[in-house]
């Protein structure tokens, strides 16, 4: 996987990185490229939140380098997150 990602691909991965928690995610109205990720429960609790730069979206190994570190805190957190692996995603 080594051509860039569009912000739809690169927000699919991150849903499937994420579960079994929901991803909301929108783009900051300065249009400056970033990406807004925050990560919900079930409650709709905020667990998570994070900006993404296009440069970090848009390239897989920076996206799954985000991910594992995100999926990490989480983790510490004391959150229980669903195998996942960037090679193991398909878009």
């Amino acid at each position: 996987m080594n051509a860039p990602l569009r912000v739809n691909e690169a927000l699919l991965i991150a849903g499937r990185a994420l579960q079994p928690f929901q991803c909301v995610a929108w783009a900051p109205l300065d249009g400056n490229g970033e990406l807004s990720l925050t990560v919900i429960d079930r409650t709709s609790t905020r667990i998570g939140h994070t900006q993404i730069p296009c440069t970090t979206y848009s390239d897989p190994e920076q996206l799954a380098q985000l991910l594992a570190q995100v999926r990490g805190e989480l983790s510490d957190g004391g959150y229980t997150l669903l195998p996942w692996s960037m090679s193991a995603t398909a878009v």
